[in-house]
């Protein structure tokens, strides 16, 4: 027997399960009746054989046509419905809950191999539709289908039924239906003719009344273009006339627009010379105002610096020389050397040594004092195998304490000449911090800041560099070694 194409006669290819993936089940069912479907399956086409002698030794030569093999799987998938799963054969119990709409749609094929292949199925199925179909199913049985009847459905109960000369009938259903719808297809041409002759012939109609309107009013433009090009002669006359006013007042604007502009640039060139002259004159006055101010301001400062130590001085001096109240005796001025008193040896055995941070904290005492502090000298001496940042902190750390022990004023000068960028540096409180300009050195940058301070205010400058020790000292600043502030700050 052959077995059913999956494609009809020129129609289109059905979709099949192995071309893509059916929708998941809407049902899943037990293990227990996946069981007994499959002996269900197995007893079917045990009992295929048998329910095939109707039709044995009977064979289509030819594939069902398309429409009768799209019948044959659309009353299937209806008659499906009414057999359980266990019916079903093992490819169609994934379709059993589908509508038999999408049991068309989804198991075409495998609907109508089934239909070939197991003979117990296409009984089942017939069972179907003998009740469907009595009489058609009845006058199939005795090879003898009514004429009304739809050839389609004739060929499809026919293929499922299997009667005698089953495949006589199918090819003649076949060929039937196909003259069918060649007559049908006639029909629609015929009418489709007519309807296009008498769409012709309208539009020959509404042709000539358009070609009718069309040269009415062809006449009635050719009259209104000659009434225009009278017009536009008219038109043409008063623009050259206009024209030529145009020019002329083209031309006396062109030369009020050169003389205006010769004026303007001789008006700009002046206009510039003042502005220069004025620049230049803004320029010296300010120049003179900033230097005045400057000289005042910097003359006022020293001056007013020199006078608060020198009053500070005096006031120590008071309280240091301060007589008693008593009048002096005669024998007060023998010199002698009265009880609980030291005797100059004594003195001078109480002189502190330049190693002593005493000394540090005696200059600090002096009013108004400045203590200026050559900063990578003094690191580089105490802590040298620490990165330059660490040192830095470390010595501010140590000089804001000086600073607020002592109260004198404190700048710690380091050397910038070297850095590629500013150094992010939060001075602490009661210290100046100066980084010495680019192509300047510290040691520059701490005689300029003694030469700036006014002769009398006692300048402490710590270094253990030699020339800045001894130019420090000459501008009237007293030097100190880097060694005694580290154990000065050692002993805090």
């Amino acid at each position: 027997m052959t077995v059913v194409e999956a494609t009809g006669g020129g129609g289109e290819r059905e979709p099949s399960t192995s071309d893509a993936a059916p929708e998941p089940h809407e049902d899943s069912r037990p293990a227990a009746e996946t069981g007994a479907g499959t002996d269900a399956g197995t007893d079917a086409g045990t009992g295929g054989e048998a329910g095939d002698a109707s039709g044995a030794g009977e064979i289509m030569d030819r594939p069902l046509p398309d429409r009768v093999r799209r019948r044959v799987v659309a009353l299937t998938g209806d008659a499906l419905g009414g057999l359980t799963v266990s019916e079903l054969p093992v490819p169609l119990r994934q379709y059993a809950r589908f509508t038999p709409q999408r049991r068309t749609k989804f198991a075409a094929n495998a609907m109508a191999t089934s239909l070939e292949k197991d003979a117990v199925f296409r009984e089942r199925i017939a069972e179907q539709l003998r009740e469907r179909f009595p009489d058609l199913t009845e006058a199939l049985s005795s090879s003898t289908p009514p004429p009304a009847a739809d050839p389609v459905d004739v060929a499809a109960v026919a293929y499922v039924l299997r009667p005698a000369d089953w495949p006589k009938l199918v090819a003649a259903a076949g060929e039937e239906a196909q003259r069918a719808q060649a007559e049908q297809a006639g029909e629609e041409a015929q009418r489709e003719l007519v309807r296009l002759r008498r769409e012709l012939a309208d539009a020959r109609t509404a042709a000539r009344t358009e070609a009718e309107r069309g040269r009415s009013e062809l006449e009635s433009l050719r009259r209104e273009l000659d009434a225009t090009q009278r017009k536009l002669r008219s038109a043409q006359s008063d623009v050259k006339r206009g024209e030529a006013a145009a020019r002329k007042l083209r031309a006396d604007l062109d030369e009020l627009r050169s003389a205006t502009a010769a004026e303007k640039t001789a008006a700009d060139s002046e206009s510039r010379r003042l502005r220069t002259r004025l620049a230049e004159t803004e320029a010296a006055l300010e120049a003179g105002r900033r230097a005045a101010r400057e000289g005042r301001s910097v003359e006022d400062m020293r001056v007013r610096l020199l006078l608060d130590t020198v009053l500070d001085a005096a006031q120590g001096l008071r309280r240091e020389l301060a007589l008693p109240p008593t009048e002096s005796r005669p024998a007060e001025t023998v010199d002698a050397v009265e009880p609980g008193r030291m005797t100059p040896r004594d003195i001078a055995a109480r002189a502190l040594s330049e190693t002593d941070p005493e000394l540090l904290d005696q200059l600090l005492s002096l009013p108004q004092a400045h203590l200026v502090v050559d900063g990578y000298n003094v690191t580089k001496t105490g802590y040298p195998t620490m990165p330059l940042d660490k040192q830095r902190l470390r010595l501010l750390g140590g000089l804001a304490g000086l600073a607020a022990q002592s109260g004198a004023e404190v700048t710690c000068v380091f050397d910038g000449a070297e850095l590629a960028a500013p150094v992010l540096l939060a001075p602490p409180r009661g210290v100046r911090v100066l980084f010495s300009k680019p192509g300047q050195i510290a040691d520059e940058l701490i005689r300029q800041l003694v030469r700036a301070e006014p002769p009398g205010r006692p300048v402490v400058v710590v270094s253990s560099d030699r020339e800045v020790a001894d130019d420090s000292a000459a501008a009237g600043a007293r030097p100190v070694a880097s060694a005694l502030l580290l154990r000065r700050l050692g002993r805090t």
